[in-house]
């Protein structure tokens, strides 16, 4: 690189969290088309789900997804870094229906804003001290369970009974002990 040649700021990297349905990305894109001329990109935090390929699709259905060890989150954090260095990165492309990465990748360049949106992306201390903006979008319970429901089963092809079981025995319990509490930063 040239010593002499000017140097881009920094991306302002964005935080967005929220329960499950809370309309996390949708708040990223109403911000990205009141940003004209400036360059937005969106990572979510779900891309960074673990690689559980090595598993059988019966096991990896079994794991719970809303913990905050489902994630490697030190690859995002890690891909952060670069971004805020003016480095282009490759991000995991998860597939919700086998409960695994896909071989492909989606190249993200560096841009002015960066969002990270996920349920837990406050959770995690390294992760939070990469944003300079933090959001946490409160919605009532019963209306993201009624949009979690809603897409489940409009765009993973899930049955009504499965959102529900999946939504009592593990959402709203690592809601109440995860998520919510993240709301404090």
């Amino acid at each position: 690189m040239n010593d002499h040649a000017p140097q881009s700021p920094p991306p302002v990297i964005i935080g967005v969290a929220g329960g499950t349905g809370s309309g996390k990305t949708t708040v990223a894109l109403r911000v990205q088309e009141a940003a004209p001329g400036k360059t937005v990109q969106i990572i979510h935090h779900d891309s960074y789900y673990r690689d559980n390929s090595h598993l059988s699709l019966k096991d990896r259905a079994k794991i719970n997804y809303d913990h905050p060890n489902a994630f490697d989150t030190a690859l995002l954090v890690e891909h952060l870094k670069m971004l805020k260095n003016g480095e282009a990165v490759d991000v995991p492309v998860y597939d919700y229906a086998t409960h695994s990465r896909r071989p492909e990748t989606r190249r993200v360049e560096p841009a002015d804003i960066i969002f990270v949106e996920g349920i837990l992306v406050l959770e995690a201390k390294p992760l939070r001290e990469l944003m300079d903006i933090r959001l946490y979008v409160g919605v009532d319970a019963d209306e993201r369970f009624i949009r979690r429901l809603k897409r489940d089963t409009r765009e993973r092809g899930r049955s009504v009974e499965s959102v529900i079981d999946q939504y009592m025995k593990v959402v709203r319990p690592m809601y109440l002990q995860f998520v919510n509490p993240t709301k404090k930063y």
